[in-house]
């Protein structure tokens, strides 16, 4: 008799009970045994009457129609892949588990696991990437799918590249990357992924709708932990109930995902599995990623346009909205390179300018960004964001170089997402400190300024950020329930936002809408970059980078690791 949890093969937690020869092979779910229809009588599946032989893969093709409890949903796996299930004969009844009997059979780990999807395509809906993980190479990557209400089932292939922990031991594991094409816009698809010598269940996603004229809906939090995660199971549940078409992870999982050799990682990625096998997990890194030149975030994510493995930043179209995420961690860790912050300022100038040419702005009029550590906070602390000039608002102290909050004027960035407090913080429209309020009964109508929300409270074992006992002029609203954000972008005008609180049984303690009868740039103020202005020359950046940041910044930097 094998024993098949849900979710794991034999080959992982199956016990032969019988010496070979043998000529069948018996399946129970926990105590309720699976009828064979076949045969009418017992859970027994027989292999063409052959004599199975020891220490033998086998495969099972000829699977029951009704499965029961948590086993392997067989009837619809079935017609996804002839391999079903691998399992092997021991040479002994000792009861050891499956390829444990003996030393030249060692365990094998090939179950697809950690598996995540996310959008593949900047601007085409019909791409999407499945990600997993092994524990062991299994020479293929593949994912077979099919639109539901099909039986055409399509067959994918991709690649796997190996990943070493950067930790003492060197843990390795494959990351298996394939991208979905041709995908029907709005179609919902099934799929399972792995190769022949495992397969993961059956999960499903739908497609990104095409164009502009739909609604997409968010659900947006950073600061997620192994321990402590308090809000997954109600994202869970609503995931499950269809409230999303993406999740946006706003920098810092699982606390730390390099901890234990890259165990909590795997930890983590299995957690949020539930919520993004079935979404696109959309994400950025934070400052609890940069072990190892951010070797686990770059290794375990595949984003928009990332075809060589480094996710850091990125752009995508959904519905209404131009979506760009950016890597704040450049800033702070410059013994990785001087000249990141530079090559992505450039990017997001480009891509910026891009989005504002009138035939895109007009498909796509709302410019949101999203990066972990936020220009401005009201907490206690000494983070970035309470100093008067954050070095992500301003830049380079003294030189104000690669400063963001005067780019991000100049091309009418819409909102702004930020986590890194364990807080949830609503911002009044602000520039340079100061707010641009549409008006005093609507302050979020045709705002003079970019709005922001920090939402960084999904819950770790760091627990709270707490607030100062002073309210700044431009903070609205404050939180430090834990919690998460769901965005829904309506149309071109109008955008609806409410923070939900999980301490309080998922009540709304807050919610707003932005509307804009007209996106673009801002009004000009004094010392604001206008729309034709030219930023400084890369020849001027880079000496304050080389001149600067190396003696300030690194500094700074070396206090905040410390402060981990």
């Amino acid at each position: 008799r094998w024993l098949i949890g849900r979710g794991m093969p034999p080959s992982r937690r199956g016990t032969a009970r019988s010496q070979p020869p043998v000529t069948r092979v018996s399946v129970s779910c926990g105590t309720d045994e699976v009828e064979s229809p076949q045969s009418g009588a017992g859970s027994s599946t027989r292999l063409s009457g052959r004599k199975l032989t020891a220490a033998r893969n086998y495969y099972i093709t000829g699977v029951v129609d009704d499965p029961v409890g948590d086993c392997y949903r067989f009837a619809e796996m079935a017609r996804m892949t002839e391999v079903l299930v691998i399992f092997a004969v021991l040479a002994s009844s000792s009861g050891l588990p499956a390829l444990h009997s003996k030393a030249q059979y060692p365990p094998i780990f090939t179950q697809p696991e950690q598996i995540h999807i996310a959008y593949a395509g900047e601007d085409d809906p019909t791409q999407m990437y499945v990600v997993w993980s092994t524990m062991n190479d299994t020479k293929t990557s593949t994912v077979r799918y099919f639109p539901v209400g099909s039986t055409n089932t399509l067959v994918a292939q991709g690649y796997s590249r190996k990943f070493v922990d950067g930790g003492f031991l060197q843990r390795v594991q494959y990351v298996h990357r394939v991208k979905l094409t041709g995908l029907t816009p709005g179609q919902q698809y099934k799929y399972v992924c792995g190769s022949d010598q495992g397969w993961s269940e059956m999960f499903s996603f739908t497609a990104m709708k095409a164009g502009s004229d739909w609604s997409p809906r968010f659900a947006i939090y950073g600061d997620m932990g192994n321990i402590n995660a308090q809000s997954i199971p109600r994202l869970q549940l609503e995931t499950e109930n269809g409230m999303y078409d993406a999740v946006l992870h706003v920098g810092d999982f699982a606390y730390d995902m390099d901890t234990d050799n890259g165990q909590v990682g795997d930890q983590f990625m299995r957690q949020i599995e539930p919520i993004a096998a079935y979404v696109p997990y959309m994400t950025c890194p934070g400052n609890h990623e940069f072990k190892y030149n951010f070797s686990n975030y770059k290794n375990r994510f595949a984003m928009p346009g990332d075809e060589i493995g480094d996710s850091m930043y990125f752009s995508f179209n959904m519905g209404p909205a131009h979506i760009i995420s950016f890597s704040s961690e450049y800033y702070f860790y410059l013994r990785y390179g001087f000249i990141q912050p530079v090559k992505q300022f450039r990017w997001l100038e480009r891509d910026l300018r891009e989005a504002n040419k009138p035939e895109n702005r007009a498909k796509h009029p709302w410019i949101i960004t999203m990066a972990h550590r936020p220009m401005y906070c009201s907490n206690t602390g000494k983070d970035d964001c309470t100093k008067h000039e954050s070095i992500i608002r301003t830049g380079v102290p003294y030189f104000h170089i690669l400063g963001l909050e005067d780019l991000f004027y100049k091309y009418g960035v819409d909102l702004q997402l930020w986590a890194h407090e364990h807080s949830y913080e609503r911002l009044w429209p602000v520039y340079n400190r100061q707010v641009y309020n549409g008006s005093f009964e609507e302050p979020y109508t045709n705002p003079g300024a970019p709005v922001h929300i920090i939402t960084g409270s999904a819950g770790c074992q760091e627990n709270h950020t707490t607030f100062d006992n002073v309210t700044e002029a431009w903070s609205a609203f404050r939180s430090d329930d834990y919690g998460y954000t769901r965005m829904t972008i309506h149309n071109a005008t109008h955008l609806y936002m409410e923070q939900v609180s999980d301490d309080q049984g998922g009540k709304i303690v807050d919610k707003f809408w932005l509307k804009k009868d007209k996106h673009g740039s801002y009004p000009k103020r004094k010392g604001a970059p206008s729309i034709k202005q030219d930023l400084p020359p890369v020849k001027k950046i880079k000496y304050a980078v080389n001149k600067h940041m190396l003696s300030n910044i690194v500094q700074m930097e070396m206090k905040d690791t410390n402060e981990l």
